[in-house]
């Protein structure tokens, strides 16, 4: 766990200057060692427990920091879960990973590829950070979350209604690794590698226009979320919890205020767990599970916007659940 205060022996910053632009108070760093698989298998076990099961039909993992660039990481967790031979496939849509995963999720199930399916969304942020960046190393943490779907009636608690999910390539730069894929593969960084002041060292980090992204992030989370209210039959008003991308607290709140939805029923944890990307959804739901904020037949309204540009909305009713037996969990 990485508090402001220890950021503040690091940086020139301090806890108040944090908490006021991003709300967040803490947040979890992975280990050396410790990789993305290890986060989801975890967090997919428990899934599976909570919902009686042990096996599943596929398991799909979103996830921006896979254990390797080659092969996916999901078939690794499926196999570590007793889960060998079944279908398991990455989704990379940034911190819209989770929404973007849950459609996936859905329209297998709706096709008759799936009975029931396992979603994790899993990331390891902090090992894209440059550890010299105040504004990113504030905000990003690790984590893993993740959900049992099966298929079902649209009657029933726990169905999920109606999606909402758009992109924009045109805003790539906004959240980006510029270097180590193809258009710049890791051989082309060799000369810089041990250089920290090289361009192409450089751009082996995460890099991110902040205010852009805010600016960006709340109109189309705004606006993802309208559409898929309407589509769900739904109005804000009918909205029992509104879990956005646990991006940043005044994200949160002007989405909500521009969609009409109350402080009291907006889901909150950024504050404990930072920006956790496409793991930020699913601990938000635990968080709401283990506080008692989220019972049976409650309407649900999830958004995010991420990378690529991607953003999306779910509109779902929550089935009947017990805390995690660990408490929401953040690795």
């Amino acid at each position: 766990m990485v508090t402001n205060a220890d950021l503040t022996v690091r940086f020139d910053t301090s806890d108040e200057w944090i908490r006021t632009r991003t709300g967040i108070v803490k947040r979890h760093v992975v280990d050396r060692g410790t990789a993305t698989s290890d986060l989801a298998e975890r967090a997919g076990a428990a899934a599976l427990k909570a919902a009686g099961v042990r096996t599943v039909d596929a398991v799909v993992l979103a996830t921006t920091t896979p254990d390797h660039p080659c092969p996916g990481t999901a078939p690794m967790v499926a196999e570590r879960l007793g889960m060998s031979g079944t279908p398991a496939y990455d989704v990379n849509a940034v911190c819209s990973g989770f929404v973007y995963g849950m459609a996936t999720a859905a329209g297998l199930i709706a096709a008759g590829v799936a009975d029931d399916l396992l979603l994790i969304g899993a990331d390891s942020f902090t090992t894209l950070l440059n550890p010299h960046d105040r504004d990113t190393v504030t905000i990003f943490g690790d984590g893993a979350g993740a959900v049992v779907l099966r298929s079902g009636g649209p009657d029933e608690p726990g169905a999920v209604h109606a999606f909402d999910l758009g992109s924009d390539g045109a805003l790539a730069d906004l959240i980006m690794v510029p270097a180590g894929g193809s258009r710049r593969p890791p051989r082309a960084m060799a000369h810089g590698a041990d250089d920290a002041r090289s361009s192409a060292y450089d751009d082996a980090w995460f890099s991110m226009q902040g205010r852009a992204v805010y600016r960006h992030a709340v109109r189309r989370m705004t606006g993802s979320s309208r559409t898929a209210l309407r589509r769900a039959g739904w109005t804000a008003d009918d909205v029992d919890l509104f879990v956005g991308h646990q991006a940043n607290v005044r994200i949160l709140q002007a989405v909500a205020g521009e969609l009409g939805i109350p402080d009291d029923r907006v889901c909150v944890n950024v504050d404990q767990v930072g920006n956790t990307a496409a793991a930020s959804i699913p601990l938000a739901l635990a968080h709401a599970v283990s506080s008692g904020r989220l019972r049976e037949g409650d309407k649900v309204l999830l958004t995010a916007f991420g990378g690529g540009a991607t953003w999306g909305s779910c509109a779902l009713t929550w089935p009947k659940t017990d805390p995690p037996s660990e408490g929401p969990t953040s690795f």
